[in-house]
């Protein structure tokens, strides 16, 4: 399987800043500090640290709110989660079916689930997502026109050819504009099957051999 103009494989990854977009520490990486010497203190000390750490870090209180006892969420759960969390702002809150592809794109375990890591990992991928859509949806109508769609995919580093460019944009515009969420869908689709092309293209020629029940598994699974 080839894909044309591949060598560089998107600068996708350039998109998505290492550090958290609200700039808040993260649950736990406060260190504990052992006072006067003493073990005890230092481990309630490290406790009340962590527990201060992850209050002041508003992702963890929307996650928190929302993850089961294991500590993850579902499609149903990230939806009420993101919906919560308001990172939409004033666009349509996201589809169970699009919070579902954003789940399968870090589901790294295949759990159909996803911990508050890979929801950090999102919420950087969607806070600059966002500020692209942003750009380009300056009247706010919460959609885009589908050459100003083309010109994101471009300046996001991905180097597709003319034909997969209009087969994107159809398959994402509806009555010729593209809303948010769709948007969000299809940078989300981009990233994962970039990623599942990557990881199997060993020399980088951007050229792979591909199982077809391996071929299956990727792209019925996002």
């Amino acid at each position: 399987m080839t894909y044309p103009g591949f060598g560089a494989y998107g600068a996708y990854r350039g998109q998505v800043p290492m550090q958290m977009a609200m700039g808040q520490p993260v649950p736990g990486g406060v260190p504990s500090v052992a006072h006067g010497g003493s073990s005890g203190y230092s481990v309630y000390a490290g406790a009340y640290a962590a527990a201060a750490a992850a209050a002041a870090d508003p992702l963890w209180t929307f996650f928190s709110a929302i993850a089961g006892q294991d500590g993850e969420v579902d499609a149903e759960e990230l939806q009420r989660c993101l919906t919560q969390s308001g990172i939409n702002g004033t666009y349509s809150p996201f589809s169970l079916e699009t919070c579902r592809i954003m789940i399968s794109m870090l589901d790294r375990d295949n759990t159909g689930k996803m911990g508050y890591n890979e929801f950090k990992e999102l919420w950087a991928a969607l806070s600059a997502w966002k500020q692209n859509f942003m750009m380009i949806d300056q009247d706010r109508s919460g959609t885009v026109e589908l050459h100003e769609l083309t010109q994101v995919i471009v300046a996001m580093g991905y180097r597709l050819s003319p034909q997969t460019l209009i087969a994107i944009v159809k398959r994402y515009s509806k009555n010729g504009r593209i809303f948010f969420d769709d948007y969000v869908a299809c940078c989300v689709k981009l990233r994962a099957l970039t990623d599942f092309f990557r990881r199997r293209d060993s020399m980088q020629q951007g050229i792979v051999n591909l199982v077809y029940d391996d071929f299956l598994q990727c792209t019925m699974a996002i």
